[in-house]
């Protein structure tokens, strides 16, 4: 059974609160990729608003649960323990918003433990599949943090998916920076005044069960060199003619001090220590460098260009970066390519990404910065992967959105 999408309208609060358990009548499985769907006995919500827990059941792309409140979740009974290793959802309205939310399990309803955090592309109505390790569990929880739009919990149809029954897809990996290692022992050193600065955590994560907390104090100045830093060093083989995609999420918290001052939180350095290196990712730009203050705005800038810009920065939600390139001194020969949260926004153009043929560049993640910053910041970063194609780079909830993947083709 193929399912069409179908849109409605607001959704509209009736004053019903509390949790509501109902008995699951399911019927056939959700048209859905990568995920073999587990059968709910039973599922409950935290309230709804006329809209029921059990429509998410039904296996209907135009009936859905709904509450309104960050927070709201609904929770799905298996039985008895299974194998659990993802969530394929389809969002109410997916294709107009993206939804904040996080997957826990619990093997007996009363104790939690969160398994997932993310964001839906915002791009369909058809199901998304939201994979993790796998885990012996009974309930599975989705709780909904609000959606890019507003604070409603609105999902169409959702299930379970069972661990083991599907092959994982050819892993096209070169290098893992994810901090899934629960330390930092993934990259070759640091810059850093210590290590409360740059901290491996188990929230927020965007992917699997831990992330990079990186925080900097103005006079953090771990090298003896420009601006304040504290940052991660990957030496990663970026040199004349290699080729690759890079991953990764970055997450600004909503108290995240957005200054003008500009704010480093990915680079690939030269060798050498002078110098702005050729390729990096910036927050912020003064008035003497832009004409205006712009302190929410990023900017992606290859060989001291800006190729592309983006404001403002939503903060407290995961950005989703996806970096194309390939390392020549040779204008004509280099390029870039970069989709951000899974959307093609700079199309593959030539550019030198070396500053000399003999060069090898590093990766260095974290946050540096403008040394005349005051205010304290701390950001997150997760799930850094060096891969060898579009698809081994994205993150995992926006691999089943299409047009990412089709971008690749084009």
């Amino acid at each position: 059974m193929v399912l069409g999408g179908a849109g409605c309208g607001a959704e509209r609060p009736s004053g019903a609160e509390g949790v509501s358990e109902t008995v699951a009548s399911v019927t056939p499985d959700l048209t859905a990729q990568n995920c073999v769907q587990l059968t709910p006995t039973a599922v409950l919500a935290k309230g709804n608003d006329g809209n029921k827990p059990e429509n998410t059941l039904d296996d209907r792309l135009d009936t859905r649960w709904s509450n309104l409140g960050q927070g709201s979740w609904i929770d799905y009974d298996l039985g008895t323990s299974k194998a659990v290793a993802g969530a394929t959802i389809a969002w109410h309205e997916g294709n107009t918003r993206s939804n904040n939310f996080a997957v826990s399990v619990s093997p007996d309803g009363v104790t939690y433990t969160q398994v997932y955090s993310g964001r839906s592309s915002g791009t369909t109505t058809a199901a998304e599949t939201y994979t993790f390790p796998a885990v012996t569990t009974r309930r599975v929880r989705i709780t909904v943090n609000g959606n890019s739009l507003n604070d409603w919990a609105s999902i169409a149809e959702a299930r379970p998916c069972a661990a083991g029954t599907q092959p994982p897809p050819p892993s096209t990996a070169v290098w893992r920076g994810d901090f899934e290692t629960g330390d930092l022992s993934q990259f070759s050193t640091k810059e850093s005044m210590g290590a409360d600065r740059l901290q491996v955590v188990q929230s927020p994560v965007r992917q699997g069960r831990y992330a990079l907390r990186a925080e900097v104090r103005q006079g953090d100045d771990p090298i003896n060199a420009s601006g304040n830093r504290n940052e991660l060093v990957k030496y990663d083989g970026s040199s004349e003619g290699t080729e690759f995609y890079y991953g990764w999420s970055t997450l600004w918290p909503s108290d995240y001090p957005m200054t003008p001052n500009w704010q480093v939180f990915m680079q690939w350095h030269h060798p050498g220590s002078s110098g702005a290196p050729p390729v990096r990712f910036v927050l912020g730009c003064s008035a003497a460098d832009c004409g205006q203050p712009l302190p929410d705005t990023l900017f992606f800038i290859v060989d001291n260009k800006t190729q592309w810009m983006m404001a403002p920065v939503t903060r407290g939600v995961w950005h989703d970066f996806v970096l194309h390139i390939k390392w020549s001194a040779n204008s004509s020969v280099g390029f870039v390519e970069l989709w951000y949260d899974g959307k093609l926004v700079v199309p593959k153009r030539n550019v030198r990404t070396l500053f000399n043929s003999s060069d090898t560049n590093y990766l260095k993640m974290g946050l540096y910065r403008d040394e005349a910053v005051r205010p304290t910041a701390v950001l997150f970063h997760d799930g850094l992967v060096q891969a060898k194609t579009l698809e081994g780079a994205m993150q995992p909830a926006l691999r089943a959105a299409s047009g990412a993947v089709a971008a690749e083709a084009q």
